[in-house]
């Protein structure tokens, strides 16, 4: 190399060394001079940003909530309750409480959060809603001096006059203003109007430090921590975080280890005042349903309340006195138990919920029968069937229809032991045969349940646990998978030949100026979850149900126009026997006979509807006693229902009929020679005239003079060749959501009739 060259090489290496800094340079420059344009930004802000008058009444504007049609009002949300106290009659423990859920750093923090506002600016660049201020000093100004509007200015706003409000008021005056401000639900404004309404203790300083704690626990947002909801997740998701929030006030001294401890294990018992009559009757679950969807779709408890929204529903006004007076109807059994009956009814091509009743009255009684979840029985068959199709069977493939079937290890039987020879998967539809679809999922499909399952979650049954994902029974729905409107939704599904429209309650949702901020036209669409010629066939075998001699819901041809669905009747121990067991530790009951859920889940092209009945406080009672049939199948009360709502809400309107599948699907029937049965006629098949007056003797006790149009029918204590249902757990009884006594399919037989 010459020397020129040699001389050459660093020159240039310099060069890029030079050019590296610069550009370092550079952009440390620019970095700077944003965080000074960025500071000064701030300070103009703060400097340029007054205090306004706080809302001393404190007057929230009244979210308004109507019908489909826009007119008729469903209700209001705005319900306060607020009555003022100094903070020296707030205990400390309540304080500590406070900010142990929403800002340990209050007493020391500058009234803003950095990270918090880092949050909302990546909210922000990512076209996200703007979040709530993440310190007590902003949540205090949203409420006291801004609007509830999500605006880039009115957030800057909150952190501006937080920051000017931090540094000239005293904090003891913002802890103040803020706990008689913030909402804890049930109406209550303030923490003296909160610790009335969960407590009964409208004076602050009669509140122990665990109902402190719970109190602070809900503020943080009181649809998704409502103590009332007893679901599994809600009820878990309000334990850690109440657990947090004792923490939080442990690690401050403000309770003892071994009492944070104690109290750690269970939410303190609740004392609540009456619900606010304008949630009384059917209506107020309508309210609630539609109060949880808006905090689903973003809105705040604040906004909900107080935001002057003007929120319309998909309940249609005309359609909902319908299903009232179908559920609520004097023809209902009598029995030795509370009778309870969930419906619910689903536009198939919309996913708008047109219908729902979950009850007689909510501020009695908040549990939603219309939402619970239950044990689907038989009416799960369906999601059996489209699997099978999926999986390249079609309806006339013939399986075993006798009993019992041995399947891994465990006997299964039809119901009352009703023997029916070879079947095609369309007659075991129709009549609803147990042992066709044991042999169908678990010997004749590859992973069969899990099959089952897939189909079921895709028409919109919610996630089933993985640990039956694989149990011999699942395709009789042995446990709690899906409350009326899961299933209304799911077999809509089929009704609208594969497409899953999600089940919606809110319609349309305007603020105070009139701009639409939510609507279902464009946050709603639909989904291709089953395939068109699979979900056509399968509805094609629920027609046969109604339309077919013997089929389980022949009764639901009074409609008189074309209609699909399933009956479903699953079968357990009652709880009263489950407490007896627990109670004398002993084996008297043994089997598990019992009915627990009756089922009737039909539709038309344009509605689909779920009828569920059940008994007991718990809805774990027998529902047997109320009926003079063997069992209370669903093709008898349940379809009665179902016709009771469907044909005032069809009536006058044009006759829709289902699109044919093609021939393939439904493949070609065998000529076979059926032998007339021995054994009990299956009480699957229900009288096709209904009784002049509804049966009120248990059938064990029938009555002597029998309704002259259906004849009476007594349970056997025990009929020889009837499956003998498994024991189950002693221990007390779960909720509804999930009911005590679920049989985790261990090899024995299924709590589940046909």
């Amino acid at each position: 190399m010459s020397e020129a060259r040699r001389k050459a090489a660093p020159s240039r290496a310099r060069r890029k060394k030079h050019w590296a800094l610069r550009t370092l340079g550079w952009l440390l420059g620019l970095f700077f001079v944003g965080i000074i344009g960025a500071a000064a930004v701030f300070f103009i802000g703060y400097q340029m940003t007054d205090i306004p008058d706080p809302n001393k009444e404190f007057k929230t504007n009244t979210t308004t909530v109507y019908y489909a049609d826009g007119k008729n009002v469903l209700g209001t949300f705005f319900d306060q309750n607020r009555k003022s106290v100094p903070l020296n009659q707030v205990p400390k423990t309540v304080q500590d409480a406070v900010t142990a859920a929403e800002d340990r750093t209050f007493w020391t923090n500058p009234g803003i959060s950095p990270s918090g506002m880092a949050r909302a600016a990546f909210n922000i660049a990512r076209g996200e809603q703007l979040q709530g201020g993440s310190t007590i000093t902003q949540q205090y100004v949203k409420i006291m001096y801004l609007t509830q509007e999500r605006t880039f200015s009115r957030k800057f706003s909150e952190l501006f006059i937080a920051t000017k409000l931090s540094r000239q008021t005293d904090k003891k005056e913002i802890m103040e203003g803020y706990l008689n401000t913030i909402y804890f639900g049930e109406g209550a404004y303030g923490i003296s109007a909160a610790g009335d309404a969960y407590f009964s203790k409208p004076d602050p300083r009669q509140l122990k430090p665990n109902e402190a704690a719970l109190l602070a626990t809900v503020l943080n947002n009181p649809t998704v921590f409502d103590p009332d909801d007893k679901s599994a997740a809600t009820q878990k998701r309000l334990l850690d975080r109440y657990r947090y929030v004792l923490d939080g006030m442990r690690q401050s001294g403000t309770i003892s280890e071994a009492n944070a401890a104690e109290w750690s294990k269970k939410l303190p018992p609740l004392n609540k005042k009456k619900k606010s009559p304008r949630f009384a009757g059917t209506k107020g679950f309508l309210l609630d349903m539609a109060r949880r969807e808006l905090v689903k779709n973003g809105y705040s408890d604040d906004e909900i309340v107080g935001g002057g929204l003007k929120v319309k529903t998909t309940f249609d006004y005309k359609l909902q006195i319908d299903a009232v007076r179908a559920v609520f109807s004097k023809n209902q059994p009598k029995g030795p138990n509370e009778l309870h009956v969930g419906l619910s009814s689903v536009r198939p091509q919309t996913g708008e919920l047109v219908a729902m009743v979950g009850g007689l009255d909510y501020v009695k009684n908040q549990l939603n029968w219309a939402t619970a979840k239950a044990r689907p029985g038989s009416s799960f068959k369906p999601f059996a069937v489209a699997a099978a199709l999926k999986d390249g069977k079609d309806l006339e493939q013939r399986f075993q229809g006798d009993g019992p079937i041995e399947i891994r290890g465990g006997k299964y039987d039809n119901e009352l032991g009703e023997d029916y020879g070879p079947v095609s998967l369309l007659t075991a539809t129709e009549k609803s045969v147990n042992t066709a679809f044991y042999d169908l999922v678990d010997n004749e499909m590859e992973n069969g349940p899990s099959k089952v399952a897939d189909m079921a979650e895709a028409a919109g049954i919610p996630k089933i646990p993985e640990a039956d994902r694989d149990a011999p029974a699942l395709v009789l729905g042995p446990n709690a998978y899906a409350s009326t409107v899961d299933m209304a939704s799911a077999y809509g599904t089929f009704a609208a030949n594969g497409t899953r429209m999600p089940v919606h309650v809110i319609k349309e949702v305007r603020d105070q100026t009139g701009a639409v901020t939510w609507s279902e036209k464009t946050k709603i669409k639909g989904v291709p979850a089953i395939d068109p010629e699979i979900a056509k066939a399968t509805s094609y075998a629920m027609q046969q149900v109604v339309e077919a001699k013997g089929g389980t819901g022949t009764r639901a041809k009074q409609l008189d126009r074309p209609a699909a669905g399933k009956t479903g009747t699953a079968g357990g121990l009652a709880v009263e026997k489950r407490r007896a067991n627990a109670k004398c530790k002993c084996d008297k009951y043994e089997d598990g006979d019992d009915t627990l859920t009756s089922w009737w889940v039909g539709y038309t092209p344009e509605l689909s509807t779920a009828v569920l009945y059940r008994a007991g406080k718990e809805g774990e009672s027998d529902l047997d006693p109320f009926s003079d049939d063997p069992a209370f199948f669903g093709g008898n009360y349940p379809v009665k229902t179902w016709l009771d709502f469907m044909e005032p809400a069809l009536e006058n309107k044009p006759v829709q009929e289902f699109d044919q599948p093609d021939e393939d699907s439904l493949g070609t029937p065998t000529p076979t020679f059926t032998p007339t049965p021995t054994n009990t006629p299956p009480p699957s098949t229900p009288p096709t005239t209904p009784p002049s007056t509804p049966p009120s003797t248990p059938p064990s006790t029938p009555p002597s003079t029998p309704p002259t149009t259906e004849p009476t029918k007594t349970k056997p204590t025990k009929t020889p060749g009837r499956p003998t249902f498994p024991t189950f757990p002693t221990g007390p009884p779960d909720t509804p959501e999930t009911p005590a006594g679920a049989d985790p399919t261990n090899g024995n037989d299924p709590p589940t009739r046909g």
